[in-house]
């Protein structure tokens, strides 16, 4: 495989697979992609051609269950100088609706450029930049497409959806909304331009085994 994309749902992912079978003209009429895990409830993988589409659930321990499952199968594969992409939606912040941010550097919920990982009863820092030549190539590839404006910058990853990412909406909510209005100021302060929850755990993993990798999310809201 020479590219691989993750994302967090499993239809998103075949619609994906389709899509480069259509662009890549690998697809015969009426031709569907096939779940190469199907059978496991793990996650969904597909292949079009020298692509790898796999899903990766939702949030840190999801996706690092599939990445460690994927960067063994691409070794024993002895596949070389792959590009990963994980390709998600996000919150925004600060931008506009219908943007795609590429990460630069993924950063934990105290805007720092780590990942804490506990290995053992060790706590472990990892390093969460990503490729910075692969932010711009794709920020140039982007260029080619005027629907999207795109831009690169910090993604913070957070381990929850609601009181992690300062929603108000949900079960519990210990904070006011001035306090989650401040709190996301110091983020785009500090150069934080969406939000998800699983880019720190991608990025630390893509950089430990030698992959090049970057992450692209589109901003729904």
């Amino acid at each position: 495989f020479q590219f691989v994309c993750v994302g967090g749902s499993p239809n998103r992912m075949r619609a994906f697979a389709q899509f480069m079978q259509r662009e890549l003209g690998l697809a015969a009429a009426g031709e569907d992609v096939a779940d190469i895990c199907a059978g496991s409830d793990r996650y969904a993988m597909y292949r079009a051609g020298p692509v790898l589409s796999i899903s990766h659930g939702m949030g840190i321990p999801s996706i690092s269950i599939m990445l460690h499952e994927l960067i063994k199968l691409l070794h024993h594969a002895k596949c070389r100088d792959v590009t990963i992409i994980r390709i998600g939606t996000s919150g925004g912040l600060g931008i506009e609706a219908g943007s795609v941010v590429i990460t630069d550097t993924a950063v934990d919920s105290s805007f720092q450029p780590r990942f804490e990982q506990v290995v053992l009863d060790d706590v472990v820092v990892r390093s969460t930049e990503l490729d910075k030549d692969l932010a711009e190539e794709l920020l140039a590839c982007s260029r080619d497409i005027a629907d999207f404006p795109t831009l690169i910058g910090h993604t913070m990853c957070t381990y929850d959806f609601y009181e992690g990412q300062g929603r108000l909406d949900g079960a519990l909510c210990s904070f006011s909304s001035e306090k989650k209005l401040e709190y996301l100021r110091r983020a785009y302060d500090a150069g934080v331009r969406n939000i998800e929850m699983e880019s720190t755990a991608f990025a630390a993993l893509c950089g430990l085994c030698g992959l090049k990798g970057e992450s692209c999310h589109f901003h729904l809201l």
